[in-house]
């Protein structure tokens, strides 16, 4: 048990939540703060996604996704976009055989057609190598976008009722979901997203109905194990009553 571990808020029902998402956000403010190039400030965040995985997995949450690049950030300078590209190569590079090694379960959820041949085939990679592990499942959103996710799912299920899989009469909520990238897996109980922004940023829109929502003003290279338990500890406080009345 790490120091961190021993000092965890004690709270009265200790529930920590099953599935986190994480809007990884601040990079770049957090460069510019330092006087650094932009480029630091991606690197530094880059860095961070081991770290903050494996407090996750200390502390008991089953699942995470990270929000590591949407739909939207191709619309974003080459040089940068070309930078992220290979920041994601030396992740699953430097990081994939330690995060296999605790037993961490990878899997990349978005459109990856668009991404370069040699990152696909170490995406493809990364979930082969780690398909039998339990102890957390990480999912990686790049190319990901809701609105995607959504419309994906709607063509894919249109296409099971033409093809005569499925009946227009067996469409539900939970059918539907199992179309969607994490149909397989329980939807986030709680969402954190660093650097001070409140908006989900089109991340997993119809996964997070119900999930509890957690803002935070560090940015996401200096987000550390402290800063997950202030997290941690705040979902603990709150009443999930999904619409009822307790």
């Amino acid at each position: 048990m790490s120091e961190l571990q021993a000092r965890a808020p004690k709270t009265e029902s200790g529930r920590i939540p099953r599935h986190v998402a994480i809007i990884m956000d601040g990079n770049h403010r957090w460069a510019k703060r330092r006087r650094l190039p932009g480029a630091a400030g991606h690197r530094a965040g880059a860095k961070n996604v081991r770290p903050v995985a494996e407090a996750c997995a200390d502390h008991g949450v089953e699942c995470l996704t990270l929000f590591a690049f949407s739909t939207e950030n191709w619309q974003r300078p080459k040089r940068e976009v070309r930078l992220l590209m290979e920041l994601m190569r030396n992740v699953f590079e430097n990081d994939l055989e330690e995060l296999n090694r605790r037993d961490v379960r990878l899997k990349i959820i978005g459109d990856r057609s668009r991404f370069p041949s040699d990152l696909q085939m170490q995406m493809n990679r990364a979930e082969t190598l780690t398909r039998d592990n339990s102890e957390m499942v990480l999912n990686i959103a790049a190319n990901y976008g809701g609105r995607w996710d959504i419309t994906e799912a709607a063509r894919r299920m249109a296409q099971a009722v033409q093809d005569g899989e499925i009946g227009v009469g067996d469409i539900t909520e939970q059918t539907f979901s199992d179309y969607l990238s994490l149909g397989k897996v329980p939807p986030p109980d709680l969402c954190i997203r660093t650097g001070g922004d409140h908006r989900i940023s089109n991340f997993l829109l119809w996964d997070f109905a119900y999930t509890e929502l957690y803002f935070t003003e560090a940015y996401w290279p200096e987000f550390d194990e402290r800063c997950l338990l202030d997290a941690l500890s705040t979902f603990d406080e709150r009443q999930r009553r999904f619409g009822r009345r307790e």
